[in-house]
Protein backbone atom coordinates (compact mmCIF):
# COMPACT_ATOMS: atom_id res chain seq x y z
CA UNK A 1 0.00 0.00 0.00
CA UNK A 2 2.86 2.38 0.75
CA UNK A 3 3.94 2.33 -2.89
CA UNK A 4 0.52 3.62 -3.91
CA UNK A 5 0.97 6.60 -1.60
CA UNK A 6 4.23 7.57 -3.27
CA UNK A 7 3.23 9.94 -6.05
CA UNK A 8 6.74 10.66 -7.26
CA UNK A 9 7.78 7.40 -8.92
CA UNK A 10 9.42 7.50 -12.34
CA UNK A 11 8.81 4.60 -14.75
CA UNK A 12 11.21 3.72 -17.54
CA UNK A 13 9.59 1.82 -20.44
CA UNK A 14 11.25 0.03 -23.37
CA UNK A 15 9.13 -1.10 -26.30
CA UNK A 16 6.58 1.64 -25.73
CA UNK A 17 5.49 1.76 -29.38
CA UNK A 18 4.64 -1.95 -29.53
CA UNK A 19 1.26 -3.58 -28.95
CA UNK A 20 1.80 -4.53 -25.30
CA UNK A 21 4.03 -1.54 -24.58
CA UNK A 22 1.36 0.85 -25.78
CA UNK A 23 -1.19 -0.59 -23.37
CA UNK A 24 1.39 -0.51 -20.58
CA UNK A 25 2.07 3.19 -21.16
CA UNK A 26 -1.66 3.95 -20.97
CA UNK A 27 -1.92 1.99 -17.72
CA UNK A 28 1.01 3.87 -16.22
CA UNK A 29 -0.52 7.20 -17.21
CA UNK A 30 -3.71 6.29 -15.36
CA UNK A 31 -1.75 5.21 -12.28
CA UNK A 32 -1.57 8.01 -9.70
CA UNK A 33 1.66 6.78 -8.11
CA UNK A 34 3.74 7.65 -11.20
CA UNK A 35 4.67 11.26 -11.80
CA UNK A 36 6.75 10.56 -14.91
CA UNK A 37 6.81 7.91 -17.64
CA UNK A 38 9.96 7.87 -19.75
CA UNK A 39 8.91 5.96 -22.85
CA UNK A 40 11.64 4.68 -25.15
CA UNK A 41 10.68 3.89 -28.72
CA UNK A 42 12.07 3.73 -32.24
CA UNK A 43 9.25 5.89 -33.59
CA UNK A 44 7.21 8.73 -32.06
CA UNK A 45 4.32 7.72 -29.83
CA UNK A 46 0.86 8.97 -30.63
CA UNK A 47 0.42 10.00 -27.01
CA UNK A 48 0.11 13.48 -25.58
CA UNK A 49 0.21 13.62 -21.81
CA UNK A 50 1.95 15.79 -19.24
CA UNK A 51 3.53 12.72 -17.59
CA UNK A 52 5.09 11.31 -20.76
CA UNK A 53 8.64 11.93 -21.93
CA UNK A 54 9.00 10.08 -25.24
CA UNK A 55 12.60 9.47 -26.24
CA UNK A 56 13.23 8.25 -29.78
CA UNK A 57 16.33 6.10 -29.58
CA UNK A 58 18.47 3.54 -31.35
CA UNK A 59 18.87 0.60 -29.04
CA UNK A 60 22.46 0.27 -30.22
CA UNK A 61 23.01 3.61 -28.47
CA UNK A 62 20.94 2.87 -25.38
CA UNK A 63 23.64 3.56 -22.82
CA UNK A 64 24.34 7.01 -24.28
CA UNK A 65 20.62 7.78 -24.63
CA UNK A 66 19.95 7.09 -20.94
CA UNK A 67 23.03 8.79 -19.51
CA UNK A 68 21.99 10.78 -16.45
CA UNK A 69 18.46 9.31 -16.40
CA UNK A 70 16.97 8.38 -13.03
CA UNK A 71 14.09 5.94 -12.59
CA UNK A 72 12.44 3.93 -9.82
CA UNK A 73 11.06 1.06 -11.89
CA UNK A 74 11.72 -0.31 -15.37
CA UNK A 75 9.28 -2.08 -17.67
CA UNK A 76 10.39 -4.02 -20.75
CA UNK A 77 7.97 -4.93 -23.54
CA UNK A 78 10.65 -5.49 -26.19
CA UNK A 79 10.13 -8.47 -28.44
CA UNK A 80 9.86 -9.66 -32.00
CA UNK A 81 9.41 -12.90 -33.94
CA UNK A 82 11.98 -14.83 -35.94
CA UNK A 83 9.95 -14.17 -39.08
CA UNK A 84 9.79 -10.42 -38.45
CA UNK A 85 13.44 -10.25 -37.42
CA UNK A 86 14.55 -12.14 -40.51
CA UNK A 87 16.87 -14.62 -38.84
CA UNK A 88 17.60 -16.31 -35.53
CA UNK A 89 20.60 -14.04 -34.99
CA UNK A 90 18.51 -10.89 -35.47
CA UNK A 91 15.80 -12.27 -33.22
CA UNK A 92 18.34 -12.88 -30.47
CA UNK A 93 19.64 -9.32 -30.80
CA UNK A 94 16.20 -8.00 -29.85
CA UNK A 95 14.84 -10.56 -27.40
CA UNK A 96 18.08 -11.19 -25.55
CA UNK A 97 20.73 -8.54 -26.26
CA UNK A 98 18.43 -5.49 -26.25
CA UNK A 99 16.49 -6.69 -23.21
CA UNK A 100 19.68 -7.24 -21.23
CA UNK A 101 21.20 -3.95 -22.38
CA UNK A 102 18.04 -2.13 -21.29
CA UNK A 103 18.05 -3.94 -17.94
CA UNK A 104 21.65 -2.94 -17.26
CA UNK A 105 20.90 0.67 -18.24
CA UNK A 106 17.83 0.63 -15.96
CA UNK A 107 19.97 -0.63 -13.07
CA UNK A 108 22.44 2.20 -13.66
CA UNK A 109 19.50 4.61 -13.62
CA UNK A 110 18.63 3.39 -10.13
CA UNK A 111 15.62 1.17 -10.91
CA UNK A 112 14.92 -1.28 -8.10
CA UNK A 113 12.26 -3.26 -9.97
CA UNK A 114 12.38 -4.75 -13.46
CA UNK A 115 9.19 -6.04 -15.11
CA UNK A 116 9.53 -7.93 -18.40
CA UNK A 117 7.34 -9.82 -20.87
CA UNK A 118 8.72 -13.26 -21.72
CA UNK A 119 6.76 -16.30 -22.97
CA UNK A 120 4.98 -19.31 -21.58
CA UNK A 121 7.28 -22.30 -21.89
CA UNK A 122 10.48 -20.23 -21.71
CA UNK A 123 13.33 -22.54 -20.78
CA UNK A 124 17.04 -22.21 -21.46
CA UNK A 125 17.16 -25.99 -22.08
CA UNK A 126 14.29 -25.96 -24.60
CA UNK A 127 14.84 -27.54 -28.02
CA UNK A 128 12.79 -24.67 -29.48
CA UNK A 129 15.04 -21.72 -30.32
CA UNK A 130 12.43 -19.09 -29.44
CA UNK A 131 11.74 -20.56 -26.00
CA UNK A 132 15.42 -21.23 -25.37
CA UNK A 133 16.33 -17.58 -25.97
CA UNK A 134 13.50 -16.44 -23.71
CA UNK A 135 14.71 -18.81 -20.99
CA UNK A 136 18.29 -17.60 -21.33
CA UNK A 137 17.05 -14.01 -21.09
CA UNK A 138 15.17 -14.77 -17.87
CA UNK A 139 18.19 -16.42 -16.26
CA UNK A 140 20.45 -13.54 -17.28
CA UNK A 141 18.04 -11.08 -15.65
CA UNK A 142 18.13 -13.08 -12.43
CA UNK A 143 21.87 -12.49 -12.34
CA UNK A 144 21.46 -8.69 -12.38
CA UNK A 145 20.15 -8.76 -8.81
CA UNK A 146 17.36 -6.21 -8.98
CA UNK A 147 15.51 -5.93 -5.67
CA UNK A 148 12.50 -7.25 -7.59
CA UNK A 149 12.21 -8.92 -11.00
CA UNK A 150 8.78 -9.76 -12.40
CA UNK A 151 8.61 -12.05 -15.43
CA UNK A 152 5.28 -12.32 -17.24
CA UNK A 153 4.92 -15.49 -19.32
CA UNK A 154 1.81 -15.09 -21.50
CA UNK A 155 0.65 -17.44 -24.23
CA UNK A 156 -0.38 -16.06 -27.62
CA UNK A 157 -0.86 -12.30 -27.38
CA UNK A 158 -4.26 -11.27 -28.69
CA UNK A 159 -4.60 -7.87 -30.31
CA UNK A 160 -4.64 -6.29 -33.73
CA UNK A 161 -1.19 -5.28 -34.96
CA UNK A 162 -0.98 -3.21 -38.13
CA UNK A 163 1.31 -5.81 -39.72
CA UNK A 164 -0.81 -8.84 -38.78
CA UNK A 165 -0.39 -11.61 -41.37
CA UNK A 166 -3.18 -14.00 -42.56
CA UNK A 167 -1.97 -16.98 -40.48
CA UNK A 168 -1.58 -14.76 -37.41
CA UNK A 169 -5.07 -13.37 -37.96
CA UNK A 170 -6.46 -16.91 -38.14
CA UNK A 171 -4.72 -17.78 -34.88
CA UNK A 172 -6.16 -14.67 -33.23
CA UNK A 173 -9.66 -15.68 -34.30
CA UNK A 174 -9.29 -19.33 -33.26
CA UNK A 175 -7.57 -18.75 -29.91
CA UNK A 176 -10.64 -17.77 -27.83
CA UNK A 177 -12.26 -21.10 -28.79
CA UNK A 178 -9.04 -23.01 -28.21
CA UNK A 179 -8.81 -21.45 -24.75
CA UNK A 180 -11.94 -23.37 -23.72
CA UNK A 181 -10.11 -26.66 -24.21
CA UNK A 182 -7.01 -25.60 -22.29
CA UNK A 183 -7.75 -26.63 -18.72
CA UNK A 184 -5.75 -27.58 -15.64
CA UNK A 185 -2.00 -27.36 -16.18
CA UNK A 186 -2.65 -26.44 -19.82
CA UNK A 187 -4.41 -23.19 -18.87
CA UNK A 188 -1.08 -21.40 -18.85
CA UNK A 189 -0.96 -21.81 -22.64
CA UNK A 190 -4.17 -19.85 -23.17
CA UNK A 191 -4.04 -16.74 -25.32
CA UNK A 192 -4.35 -13.44 -23.48
CA UNK A 193 -5.00 -9.92 -24.68
CA UNK A 194 -2.03 -7.61 -25.00
CA UNK A 195 -4.06 -5.03 -23.08
CA UNK A 196 -4.34 -7.41 -20.11
CA UNK A 197 -0.60 -8.08 -20.22
CA UNK A 198 0.16 -4.35 -20.28
CA UNK A 199 -2.07 -3.77 -17.27
CA UNK A 200 -0.60 -6.81 -15.53
CA UNK A 201 2.89 -5.32 -15.85
CA UNK A 202 1.67 -2.43 -13.71
CA UNK A 203 -0.09 -4.90 -11.42
CA UNK A 204 3.15 -6.79 -10.88
CA UNK A 205 4.86 -3.59 -9.77
CA UNK A 206 1.98 -2.82 -7.43
CA UNK A 207 2.33 -6.11 -5.55
CA UNK A 208 5.44 -4.74 -3.89
CA UNK A 209 7.05 -8.20 -3.95
CA UNK A 210 10.83 -8.21 -3.49
CA UNK A 211 11.82 -11.37 -5.32
CA UNK A 212 12.31 -13.03 -8.70
CA UNK A 213 8.77 -14.04 -9.66
CA UNK A 214 7.24 -15.63 -12.75
CA UNK A 215 3.57 -15.18 -13.68
CA UNK A 216 1.57 -17.29 -16.15
CA UNK A 217 -1.96 -16.95 -17.56
CA UNK A 218 -4.15 -16.97 -14.44
CA UNK A 219 -1.66 -14.84 -12.52
CA UNK A 220 -1.58 -12.32 -15.38
CA UNK A 221 -5.37 -12.06 -15.44
CA UNK A 222 -5.46 -11.39 -11.69
CA UNK A 223 -2.64 -8.85 -11.87
CA UNK A 224 -4.49 -7.06 -14.68
CA UNK A 225 -7.40 -6.46 -12.29
CA UNK A 226 -5.14 -4.13 -10.23
CA UNK A 227 -7.21 -4.45 -7.04
CA UNK A 228 -5.30 -5.33 -3.87
CA UNK A 229 -7.62 -8.26 -2.93
CA UNK A 230 -6.57 -9.92 -6.19
CA UNK A 231 -2.94 -9.62 -5.18
CA UNK A 232 -3.58 -11.29 -1.83
CA UNK A 233 -5.16 -14.26 -3.60
CA UNK A 234 -2.38 -14.51 -6.15
CA UNK A 235 -0.17 -17.59 -6.06
CA UNK A 236 2.73 -16.90 -8.39
CA UNK A 237 4.85 -19.70 -9.77
CA UNK A 238 7.93 -19.81 -7.53
CA UNK A 239 11.32 -19.19 -9.08
CA UNK A 240 13.20 -22.43 -9.69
Amino acid sequence: MNSLLNLTKVALVAGASGLTGGHLVQALLRAPEYSRVIALSRRPLQVEHAKVANRIIKFSELEKSLAGTKADEAFCALGTTIKAAGSEDEFRKVDYDCVLEFARAAARAGAQRFVVVSSVGANRASKTFYLRVKGEMEEALRGLNFAATDVLQPGLLLGMRSELRPLELAAQIAMPLANLFLQGESKKYRGVSAEAVGRAMLGAARTGRKSFTRYTHDDIQRLAAWEKPAYKALEAKPAD
